[in-house]
This record gives structure tokens, C-alpha cells and sequence, in this order.
């Protein structure tokens, strides 16, 4: 499934290295976080 972080483009499997907040699913702490410390995920590729 798609990373809940709407801007993200990255794919997340539940259990394997997600985060999961509020019962959403992200890719990264900083996706989860709302990007309040850092512009995007880090993650090769993404642009959110």
C-alpha cells in the first residue's frame, strides 16, 4: 500500500519496517510525524 502521507510516494508492507500512527501506515518516523522536523522521507526516489 501507499505510504498515508498524501505527498509520499513510497510503498509500505505493514509489519515489515513500517510506522504505524493512528492506524495509518508510513514509510518513515518523519512521514508519521507530519514532516514537522524534516522535508521528506529520505528515501531515493521520493520527492514528498
Amino acid at each position: 500500500m501507499k505510504c498515508a502521507c498524501e505527498p509520499c510516494l513510497c510503498i509500505v508492507t505493514p509489519g515489515s519496517g513500517t510506522v504505524e500512527k493512528e492506524s495509518k501506515f508510513y514509510c518513515s518516523q518523519a512521514c508519521a510525524d507530519g514532516h514537522k522536523d524534516s522535508p521528506g522521507c529520505g528515501h531515493t526516489g521520493c520527492g514528498c
